[in-house]
């Protein structure tokens, strides 16, 4: 491997053509140091991958490495190969960006009828919905037992935070309805179609689209996550279910798994705008080009000052990718992050350069940190340590956390519940998210999420009329759940919200309202 970087390096018109000479050495003292089971990298510079690898294990305690073609769960940044289906659609004239979604998919509903007539394809990718941050993810987070056309039907109940199109807000339901939309449109299922569409026609032979194939690959990583210190995200690693993942109806905003080696053929596809290395095109060049526009302007939120040099000025949101600057130079990226992996995806066509971070846990800090060495090292600027400047944020952010948590715990009210236990039992009915069940036996009260398998627990009093969950599944986020009474000590609604001060927004328990559902 060595000869072969240092020979495309001597080839290579770009100083920077081949990564630091020390980065495998660098890469796995950082896995060490974090804690990270396994790694995969890609680099591609001038259409040709210069480093697919993969560093560490792929399972806790094992001894089986990580290789070039060892899949990784990849999450959101999976949301640009929706995008690139699309454009073989567009491309073949069955549809175009701004076509009316409820034109293309028949039965297609959004809580506003206006919006309704007026939402396109393009739409469906920008997150200027009008939707809130990560509305409507309980429908597949943790998992669900319903159906994709289900879950896109019960987004008519779904609440808009903002008017359409006036402000940015990250959601992935809108990628399950483009997802409902190829279906339509093709006779696929959005599976089949990446599948024979999108990744045989690149050349992307070890990706897979759905859970079966990925499972019958024995070459595939585990994904790991931290439990057991009070958060999610603090204490041990520990091997997680890698069939309590992502629901499948969710696949179009994050279901794929992609080897190191794929990476590569993916960013080199990307840089080349659609072009194969057989001469002939994914996609054409003008949707490359439609891809990469950018569609909706984002917030810039104030970094802390050691992480300071990665704010941008400018920051937007394409059809599957975030476009933005860094440090003088124009990237595009998209991160993912799904049950015990995470993964960055970053572009920097000026450079004609592209690289992936893919990790079997939920370590960020560890995928940030190379990501923004790499950008440091192929714009020629001086090394920052930003793995050690990252390591530092997560740790304050997670400590910070957990003392909050803490905190309100102990500055509960002492008081008791107003109504004898058995009062608050019943079932109860979200008009998204569908029904939960509160029972009582002889140790409480219980939940049951309905719509969600294995998604309940207990309810141990937190004050007044408000109670903490337990769930039997430790990888789940806890909530408060609140129950209000009416004037005559009913039940008459049950409110939500996280217990932890830095649970994923996809755990969106604040959006529901539950209210009795009479025998």
């Amino acid at each position: 491997m060595k000869q072969f970087l240092i020979a495309l390096a001597l080839t290579s018109t770009s100083v920077y053509a081949a990564p630091p000479v020390d980065f495998d050495t660098r890469v796995e003292a950082l896995r060490n140091a974090v804690g990270v089971p396994g790694v995969g990298i890609a680099i591609v510079e001038k259409g040709q991958t210069v480093l697919a690898k993969g560093y560490g294990v792929k399972r806790l305690g094992g001894n089986d490495p990580v290789t070039p073609h060892t899949l990784f769960a990849t999450g959101s940044t999976g949301k640009a190969v929706t995008a690139a289906a699309l454009a073989t659609l567009v491309d073949q004239g069955k549809i175009d960006w701004d076509d009316k979604v409820i034109d293309r998919l028949p039965g297609f509903q959004m809580w506003d009828s206006w919006v309704t007539r007026e939402m396109t394809i393009r739409d469906l990718l920008v997150h200027r919905s009008g939707l809130g941050l990560g509305a409507g993810d309980l429908l597949f987070v943790p998992r669900s037992n319903l159906s994709r056309a289900e879950a896109v039907r019960r987004l008519r109940y779904i609440k808009p935070a903002t008017s359409f199109r006036s402000d940015y807000a990250y959601d992935n339901i809108l990628y399950m309805v483009a997802g409902q939309l190829i279906e339509t449109v093709t006779g696929q299922t959005w599976e089949a179609y990446v599948k024979d569409d999108v990744f045989k026609v690149a050349g992307m032979t070890d990706s897979v689209s759905d859970d079966p194939d990925r499972f019958a690959n024995p070459d595939r990583a585990q994904p790991h996550a931290r439990m057991n210190g009070g958060l999610r995200g603090a204490g041990d690693q520990e091997v997680l279910d890698e069939r309590d993942g992502l629901a499948r109806n969710a696949a179009p905003a994050g279901g794929l798994a992609v080897s190191p080696v794929d990476m590569g053929k993916w960013l080199a596809l990307q840089l080349a705008q659609g072009k194969l290395p057989s001469g002939g095109q994914l996609y054409g060049s003008a949707q490359a080009q439609q891809m990469w526009r950018p569609a909706t302007l984002m917030p810039i939120a104030p970094k802390p000052p050691e992480l300071a040099l990665t704010q941008p000025k400018f920051l937007s949101y394409a059809l599957g990718w975030h476009v933005q600057d860094y440090r003088g130079a124009k990237i595009l990226q998209h991160g993912g992050a799904v049950f015990g992996f995470q993964t960055m995806v970053v572009l920097m066509p000026e450079q004609d350069v592209g690289f992936a971070v893919e990790i079997n846990s939920e370590d960020g800090e560890l995928v940030q940190g190379l990501v923004y060495e790499l950008l440091d090292h192929y714009l020629g600027l001086p090394s920052q340590d930003w793995p050690a400047r990252f390591r530092a944020f997560k740790a304050k952010r997670v400590a910070d956390g957990l003392a909050a948590f803490k905190a309100k715990g102990a500055a509960s009210a002492k008081s008791n519940p107003s109504l004898p236990l058995a009062r608050y039992a019943g079932t109860y009915r979200d008009p998204w998210y569908g029904d939960i069940v509160v029972g009582q036996d002889r140790q409480g009260l219980t939940i049951d999420f309905r719509s969600t398998p294995r998604m309940g627990g207990r309810l141990s009093h937190f004050q007044y009329d408000s109670f903490l969950t337990r769930f039997d599944d430790k990888t789940i986020e806890p909530a408060y759940v609140s129950f209000g009474l009416d004037a005559d000590g009913k039940v008459e609604r049950v409110t939500m919200k996280p217990a932890s001060p830095i649970a994923d927004f996809s755990y969106d328990y604040q959006d529901l309202l539950f209210t009795p559902v009479k025998p």
